[in-house]
């Protein structure tokens, strides 16, 4: 059973700090995901023409692509969510929103239908969008920690970061 904390009707410290550390290891775990997309997008096709046992092995597997994939969608909807939540700047669900879009469609369309250009293409301005949104993510909840131990209302800060 939840403990309510009266003055703000949040959980207890315990259950909002475990929040608070999934939140950032989510938003951690996206950037390095979607940081590991691009490297692989961008680095396959020089190993490839570098090393000819690489394609042997088959590392630019479309099925690689749909793995990460699977790992990336719930790992960001779950950070963002969680931080935008924290921080209420619900924009940031929109600028995830997008960079998923644009990494789904070039994964599930692939080289076949894009070319391989564009799919890589895409799939780097997608994982970079996501990354953006998760650093931003990560800042303004990191902000929002340090107003709640501190007690600021800093509204600089939010003039430069997403609605």
């Amino acid at each position: 059973m939840r403990k309510l904390l009266p003055s703000r009707g949040l959980t207890s410290q315990k259950e909002q700090l475990d929040m608070k550390n999934v939140q950032i290891l989510a938003d951690k775990a996206a950037i390095s995901l979607s940081i590991l997309c691009s490297i692989h997008c961008l680095l396959v096709p020089l190993a490839v023409a570098l090393l000819p046992t690489v394609v042997a092995v088959s590392l630019n597997d479309e099925a690689l692509h749909l793995w990460i994939l699977i790992a990336v969608v719930p790992i960001s909807a779950i950070a963002l969510t969680l931080g935008c939540k924290k921080h209420k700047r619900y924009g940031l669900l929109l600028i995830g929103g997008l960079g998923l879009f644009v990494l789904c469609a070039a994964a599930l369309l692939g080289h076949e239908m894009l070319g391989e250009r564009l799919e890589k293409l895409l799939t780097v301005i997608g994982a970079g969008i996501i990354a953006l949104g998760h650093f931003w993510n990560y800042r303004l909840c990191r902000h929002q920690n340090s107003c709640d131990s501190s007690g600021c209302h800093d509204s600089e800060f939010h003039k430069n970061s997403p609605q």
